[in-house]
């Protein structure tokens, strides 16, 4: 498996186990980050030791928080769908790299593995 792959695994399962989401944010709200294809996928982490490295690679005076896995699911993900956003899950790394799935992926993911 590769290491954004391992990642993803690690999201899915440490996520069911915790029912919490991490992400980064600043006063203005969390970044989202351009993709190659043109989407913009919006960051999250399983852990809050993996979103602290996020943050220190990313500076910009961005902190750690977390949320519930059920705020998540609904209306985060509904929201980021209708956005047209893509959900990034523990991007690693020193430049960040990693999966990004649909919401409705990431839904069926959570659903599939329960």
């Amino acid at each position: 498996m590769s290491p954004s792959g391992t990642q993803a695994a690690a999201f899915f399962r440490d996520v069911r186990a915790s029912r919490v989401v991490w992400l980064l944010r600043d006063d203005d709200g969390s970044p989202t980050h351009l993709c190659a294809d043109g989407t913009r996928s919006f960051p999250f982490w399983s852990t809050s030791p993996r979103a602290q490295g996020a943050a220190k690679i990313w500076g910009r005076g961005l902190r750690v928080d977390s949320m519930p896995l059920a705020t998540w699911c609904d209306p985060v993900l509904p929201d980021a769908s209708r956005d047209g956003l893509v959900i990034g899950i523990n991007w690693s790394g020193p430049r960040l790299v990693g999966w990004s799935f649909t919401p409705r992926e990431v839904l069926n993911r959570l659903a599939a593995d329960r």
